[in-house]
Parts: structure tokens; sequence; C-alpha cells
């Protein structure tokens, strides 16, 4: 990347909170720790909360130690880390309260300003930017989902962002594009000529993704019960991940042409009508059950009274293109589900003709390609393959399989899971904004998402009541076994 493509300083708006304290700055801490980070790039860090630069600094060195662990901090990159790291008190809705702010930015040329904070502030902040000279013409914003409720809401925000920043310079955030096995998804992909064949309808049986998460919603409640699980994951992250398994192959990684071939899977995917919601989508939410051998409450206890929000989605999704055309795409969310896995299973379909008898062809299994993406990132191709020894019945077989795991492969000294956000903030500090999600692609997943909401309200589709700790409202099972399949758990 050239050196006049490089951020001279990091602005981090809301750097007191969640994101930025366990997520964000031990990012940036890494990136520095690896030599990643520009030697003239400033931090500076910001919230509405008035403390020193002493202050702060101790508070993030305690979320960065405590992300370090077990190795723990090094003191001399911390030392040169601190150095980069100031921090002002600002209102960052207010022209006038930016004022702080703009004298610690100083004549820094090429400022990014990440957005932490609630996408309700992004419009306000944006013009408050413009109207205190901070936005100059390299300038670049970096927004967190999501981004907007619905179409209409997104769209509003996106104008009003785009009304002071042109596209180009506009980052828009989903984390899982920067975890390392989404990445090798790609590479797995376009990389290797043997995929490319089997990738269609002629050979894959159908498509599963899963984001399972252990935790309630717990003092998110506010925010949750606005979005659900359908707004706040299967419009990001798990339509990203879908859009990354059924695109075609761009002509090569400059961000548009990635972007284009996303925005036209989101394009294809056919639109749901109101007799879809009883046959293809279950929404759900958790009662009282028990998860890690903990007794937890429901969602209506926690957030204090009655509630028709989402904590469970179940979907199915088709691709109306030739290489998807009957190939479904089974997508499902929730909490308080038994285990924290976030998954994609591609199944392949069965061989045509078996020329196994008896015990072998009663083994023989198809094909699967499984990607696990957290908690553990590995890559799995399940293959048949003869059993080894004898037996009377003659050829045994057994599925096993073909590993990429990056803990086993890339294990010793030295190596580390690296945080999703450092290789995000590293491409937004260079200018790169392949991982990135472009207007057009968000507000073809929020028309998508807007369409499944539609059907459930015309329906009136209640959330079904699952007890936490297991896999859903038993309608999730029925989804997938009405097409002669079963979720792969």
């Amino acid at each position: 990347m050239a050196e006049t493509a490089l951020a001279d300083v990091l602005v981090l708006f809301g750097a007191t909170g969640d994101l930025a304290q366990r997520m964000l700055l031990p990012s940036l801490y890494f990136l520095d720790a690896d030599g990643l980070l520009p030697d003239r790039l400033r931090l500076v860090a910001t919230a509405r909360t008035e403390m020193t630069r002493e202050a702060f600094q101790e508070a993030a060195r305690k979320a960065i130690a405590a992300r370090a662990a077990p190795d723990g901090l090094d003191e001399k990159v911390w030392k040169r880390f601190a150095d980069r790291l100031d921090y002002v008190g600002a209102n960052a809705a207010d022209a006038e309260g930016l004022a702080p702010l703009k004298a610690a930015v100083g004549e820094a040329r090429r400022p990014i300003f990440y957005l932490a904070l609630s996408p309700s502030l992004y419009g306000r902040v944006c013009r408050a930017l413009e109207l205190s000279g901070l936005a100059g013409p390299e300038a670049r914003i970096v927004l967190e989902k999501p981004i907007g409720r619905d179409l209409e809401s997104s769209r509003a925000i996106n104008a009003t962002v785009g009304d002071v920043f042109s596209e180009d310079r506009i980052f828009r955030i989903d984390h899982y594009l920067g975890k390392e096995t989404v990445q090798n998804l790609m590479a797995l992909r376009f990389g290797n000529i043997f995929f490319e064949p089997l990738w269609n309808n002629q050979t894959i049986d159908h498509v599963q993704i899963t984001v399972a998460e252990t935790e309630g919603v717990g003092e998110r409640w506010p925010y949750y019960d606005e979005y659900g699980a359908l707004r706040d994951m299967v419009q990001n992250h798990m339509l990203q991940l879908l859009c990354l398994v059924a695109m075609e192959p761009p002509s090569d990684l400059q961000p548009d042409s990635v972007r284009t071939e996303k925005v036209k899977v989101l394009k294809s995917l056919r639109p749901f009508t109101r007799a879809d919601a009883a046959m293809n989508s279950v929404r759900g939410q958790y009662v009282a059950g028990v998860v890690g051998g903990q007794t937890v409450a429901s969602y209506e206890t926690e957030r204090g009274q009655a509630s028709d929000t989402d904590t469970f989605v179940a979907l199915r999704a088709d691709i109306a293109n030739w290489r998807w055309a009957g190939v479904p795409f089974f997508l499902r969310t929730g909490k308080r589900l038994p285990e924290r896995r976030t998954q994609i299973a591609i199944q392949f379909k069965s061989v045509p003709h078996s020329i196994f008898e008896d015990a072998a062809h009663a083994d023989l299994t198809p094909n699967r390609l499984v990607i696990d993406l957290q908690p553990d990132e590995d890559i799995e191709l399940l293959l048949m393959n003869k059993a080894p020894g004898l037996s009377q019945g003659g050829l045994r077989l057994q599925s096993l399989p073909l590993s990429l795991s990056l803990l086993h492969t890339y294990s010793g000294p030295g190596f580390r899971r690296r945080i999703a956000y450092e290789r995000l903030l590293l491409d937004v500090i260079c200018g790169s904004s392949t991982l990135f999600v472009r207007r057009d692609e968000v507000e073809r997943a929020w028309e998508w998402v807007d369409g499944v909401a539609s059907s459930w309200t015309d329906s009136r589709m209640a959330p079904k009541p699952y007890a936490a700790g297991s896999w859903g409202p038993a309608g999730a099972f029925a989804l997938i076994e009405r097409s002669g399949r079963a979720w792969y758990d």
C-alpha cells in the first residue's frame, strides 16, 4: 500500500464502551506489537466522559492485559503504544462539542473516525464532523452494524453519512469478515481448481449456516428488544456468510469486484411471502432452562415484562440463479443454545450409484465440507475411506476428515489467534475496502430481511418458546425435515 494512502490518526468514538475496551484497543495493540501500525499513526480516544489521558491509559492497559493473557503485556510494546494513545472528552454529536477533539487531531490529513456508537447517532456525528471542519477530503469513517433497523432507516442513515463522506471513504464493518476462516473460504474456493467444478446444484445438496450462542441477552435487552435475532444476526453476519459461499468468482480481489458479486447473490434471493412464514421460517424466544449446567432465566424475566422479540430464527433461503437453483440454504441463529458455534456445512449429494454391497453400502455417506468459524477455526472435508482390517462382509467404509485446522497447522511458538478486528482495522488504515460492506449490499440485505419480517407480521406469527439449553423450537427441526434433511449437530 502506498505511503500516501496510510492514515495518520485514528479517532475512536465511544472509547470507554465495551466494544472499544474488549476488541478495538486490544486489536490496535496487537497490530503495534506485530509492527503493522504506521510509525506516525496517532490514536485519539474520545467519549463524553471526562478523564485524564493517564486514567484512560490505565483502563486501556487493564483491558489489553486481559486480552493478552496468558502471555501478558510486552512492556516495550506497551510503552510505544501508550505514546501513541491520547484521550479527549468530547460531545460527538455537536460541532462545538468537538472543539477539543479538533485540537487533538491537529493537522492530520487522513484521519479515520471509528464510530463505536449507537447507529442512531451516525447521522448527527457526521454532520458535526462536517461543521467542525474535521471531515476533510481524505478522511475515512468506520460504521459498526447494524446500519438501521430496516430498509427505510438504513437508507436514511446511509444518505446522511453519504452527504459528508464519499462511498469510497465509508467503511461499514462486519467483524465476521475479518475472521481467518471466512477469508480462507475465498482461498479455498478460488485458489483450488478442484472445488469450482463441484460448487453448484449438480453436486451440492444443501447448505447449513449456524450461528449459536450460549449466553442470553442480559443487560443488552433494550437494544435487542428493538432488533431481535433476525435484524441483529441474519441481516448482516449470516447473509454475508451466505454470499461468500454462493458468489460467483470475481475477476480479482479489488473491492468492487468482490462486493458486486455479493450483491448479485442478494438480488437473487427469492423474496419471502406470507406462505413462506409458516413453511420456511421459525421464530423462537427462550424460556427458563439449563445452559452449561447452570439454571438461567427466560428472556421475559431478563427484560422485566412480556415481549414478542425473537431470540431464535431458522430460515430456508433459496437463490434463484443457474448455479444454485434447487439448493436450499438453511440458516439458524439463537441465544441460549446448547453450545457456542458458528459453522457453515456444505452437504454434497450422494454418489449416483453405489458399487458396494451389504454393510459397506450402509456405511456410505455423502461428502460434507464443514467450515468452523468459532470457537475453533477449522475446515474439514469428510471423505469416504476403507476401514482398516478384515471382515467377513467384505469391504467396510468409514467417513474420515481432511482437516485444515489453524490451531493444529500453525500452532507453536509465536502463533496467536487474531482478533477479527485486527485485519479490518489494518485494512482501514491502509485504505483497502474489500472486506467491508458497500451501501447497496446493506440495502439489498435489508430488503430481503424486511420481506421476512413482513411475512411474520402478515401471518401474525409469534415467537414459539424454547427451553434455554435446547436447539430452539420444535418447528426448527420440522423446517429442515420437511425437505428430507436434518441439522448437522
